[in-house]
């Protein structure tokens, strides 16, 4: 495929740049640091401007915290005039990340998402009768920054922005050249196009009948275990000699049975959610109901909040959880 260049420019126009701005206030607009940058923001544009355009830009001044839902990680935060340099980028750059992309890939893309990645996944279960459950073990620490340069020159031959790469992925590692922070707009676009080449390789060379993935957990489907299993060695070999990456222990099952997938268990005829998700659930939907209680939140907040958390129950056989959940809610307010 055509390596692009010539896009500096255009990740550097004045309108590029406001638009990136407003992406990236979207939802912390009250934040100092978003004031600070929207009080002087002529001056922030075209600083950044100036920046981009030499191809030396200011990067690396991360805010680190831990979350632990749904499990512990270390989220490195990047300055809010990095995250607008992010979405900048992006903005222009989304498309040629896109049109390398097969289309069963399902994360960081417009019109996919996690729902979209769950509904193929119980097509195929229906379908085929053995899948095979595939993650790294530490991907996003363990993506080596040699191979993710070398699969951006691939797309882009601009050496400015190339240089822009380098410097935004040269800011962060776990071990000596290996490493991505979570949390940065660019490293969701970086490890989804990593396991790009994995991706062709599985559904050209290996010819697996269904392929679904959602950033690095992936899903296998076939009528042949035997094959199904050939095809996952092949994936290791792949995965450690291509992108020093290692594979968790492979789960190959039949389909009547569940495998665990994006925090549900689905199968060729339920979709339920995992015990960590039923878990989250609970924990989740008691703590929003004590701040609309007392006071924390508004009507408006709460529905913020509790919305997308019972579109993500309701995909799931839940009724009977979630009527046993809202009966004790009910009990608690009465005492």
């Amino acid at each position: 495929m055509k390596r692009v260049g010539y896009l500096v420019e255009k990740i550097a126009d004045r309108d590029n740049l406001l638009l990136a701005f407003y992406k990236a206030k979207r939802g912390k607009q009250y934040k100092k640091e978003v004031i600070s940058f929207g009080d002087n923001l002529e001056y922030n544009i075209t600083k950044l401007q100036n920046e981009i355009i030499s191809g030396r830009v200011s990067v690396g001044k991360y805010h680190s915290f831990v979350i632990t839902d749904p499990k512990k990680r270390n989220i490195y935060a990047a300055s809010f005039d990095e995250r607008v340099l992010h979405h900048a980028i992006m903005i222009v750059c989304h498309q040629y990340f896109e049109r390398n992309l097969i289309e069963t890939t399902y994360a960081t893309r417009i019109d996919k998402g996690v729902y979209k990645a769950l509904d193929k996944a119980i097509y195929a279960s229906k379908k085929y009768n053995y899948v095979a459950k595939l993650d790294f073990k530490k991907y996003f620490d363990s993506i080596s920054h040699q191979i993710l340069k070398e699969k951006l020159e691939r797309i882009f031959k601009d050496k400015r922005l190339l240089y822009i790469f380098s410097q935004i992925i040269d800011t962060y590692s776990v071990n000596e050249g290996s490493g991505i922070p979570i949390g940065n707009l660019t490293s969701q676009y970086f490890a989804n196009y990593y396991l790009s080449s994995l991706d062709h390789y599985i559904k050209e060379d290996l010819k697996i009948p269904v392929y679904v993935r959602y950033m690095d957990d992936m899903l296998l489907f076939d009528n042949d275990r035997a094959n199904l299993r050939r095809s996952v060695n092949l994936i290791k070999k792949y995965s450690t000699d291509k992108l020093e990456l290692l594979l968790k222990t492979p789960i190959i099952k039949r389909t009547s049975d569940t495998v665990s997938f994006l925090g549900y268990k689905i199968g060729c005829n339920m979709v339920l959610l995992n015990s960590r998700s039923r878990n989250r659930f609970s924990k989740k939907i008691l703590k929003y109901d004590k701040l609309l209680l007392n006071g924390v939140w508004n009507e408006k907040e709460y529905q913020l909040h509790i919305l997308p958390l019972m579109s993500f129950v309701r995909y799931a056989y839940t009724k009977k959880m979630r009527k046993r959940i809202l009966c004790r809610i009910k009990s608690e307010e009465r005492l």
